[in-house]
């Protein structure tokens, strides 16, 4: 039936002479399948990570990118617990969707569960989790540029010798990348001491980061520095270090970026001094794309990487930056990532 649309559309204009001409984003006749009939695709996202302003920034992106597409999506949350992430990969391919976003977990959870949805036929790709598995392409933040921007920025801002608090959680991989290049920077720069290193992700993340941090700036009042990199683990460190009444002798250092963080850092005094990230929502829009380049047999790479942009204090107040559109207005570069997108893609539009 599609087929016979399509042919009938080739024979009606070549007999009116080749005289119509399609518009920008023509008709489904110009997408590769399935996309010729949308209505038909089924995809699903499947969180292990949904609090904060990030990831809901993030869902946002990737519901703008499939309602572009004009397909079908499910959310499945599983509210940062590993095992029920799995089983609804499990759900996901027992409804027979077409494709799967995994979004953040665990290797040891996710490695086999991404598996079966691969044997079953699926078609996956993975953002911020190591699946370990050469089908599956990896959307990244490109968490390593996020973390030495970042750094950078904090021996710009302090020289090359400081004391440190570290906020991590290992497992993640997002955040194991960007411990990387954390671990690289202290072995460039021995006049890095890191005082304390600590970190959580039970919820509310930014609350019990900041009941371990007062403790910190407790036992570790000359701490100059602290490198947050997830805007969650800033938020609390920030929490803690206004408490402690050292907003001027700490300076906060992270990765991501919302309105929320934007205007704690616009705070009078506040010591969130800098931040790296991509536009969450972009990356939201990208991972669909990826997704749905391998449903039309596309190749979107094993690594689809979205570039990062360092966000400073100063850079907000001197632009009057108020919000995350602002942002994007006075930072081009944050408001769309030129990755994943194939002629024929829809995309979003843009407010």
């Amino acid at each position: 039936m599609n087929i016979s649309r399509r042919l009938l559309g080739k024979m009606a204009a070549a007999l009116a002479g080749a005289t119509m001409l399609l518009p920008a984003g023509a008709g489904a006749q110009d997408k590769p399948a399935p996309f010729d009939n949308p209505g038909d695709v089924e995809i699903a996202l499947v969180r292990y990570l949904s609090t904060g302003d990030f990831f809901q920034a993030y869902l946002s992106g990737v519901e703008k990118q499939a309602d572009a597409l004009g397909v079908n999506l499910r959310v499945l949350d599983s509210r940062q617990d590993a095992a029920l992430q799995a089983d609804m990969v499990d759900q996901a391919i027992a409804l027979g969707v077409d494709g799967i976003i995994i979004q953040h977990g665990l290797t040891e959870s996710m490695k086999e569960a991404a598996q079966r949805a691969v044997d079953a036929g699926i078609k996956v790709v993975a953002f911020d989790v190591n699946v370990e598995n050469d089908a599956i392409p990896q959307i990244e933040q490109s968490d390593r540029d996020l973390a030495r921007l970042a750094l950078e920025q904090a021996i710009k801002d302090n020289g090359e010798e400081w004391k440190a608090g570290y906020v991590y959680v290992a497992g993640i991989a997002p955040l194991d990348r960007r411990d990387e290049t954390w671990r690289e920077f202290k072995e460039k720069y021995p006049g890095i001491e890191e005082a304390a290193q600590f970190g959580t992700l039970d919820n509310p993340i930014a609350n019990s980061v900041a009941n371990q941090a007062r403790s910190v700036v407790t036992a570790n009042p000359d701490i100059q520095v602290m490198f947050a990199p997830y805007d969650e683990f800033a938020k609390g460190v920030k929490i803690a270090v206004d408490e402690a009444g050292l907003s001027e002798s700490i300076k906060i250092y992270s990765a991501d970026v919302s309105t929320a963080d934007i205007s704690a850092m616009r705070e009078p005094g506040s010591a969130w001094v800098a931040t790296a990230a991509t536009n969450p929502a972009v990356v939201g829009e990208v991972s669909v794309r990826a997704l749905a380049m391998l449903l039309a047999g596309e190749e979107p790479g094993k690594s689809v990487i979205v570039p990062p942009t360092l966000i400073t204090q100063q850079a907000l107040n001197d632009g009057d930056i108020k919000n995350m559109d602002d942002l994007s207005a006075k930072m081009p570069q944050f408001a769309h990532a030129d990755v994943a997108v194939p002629d024929w893609m829809p995309l979003p539009e843009r407010d």
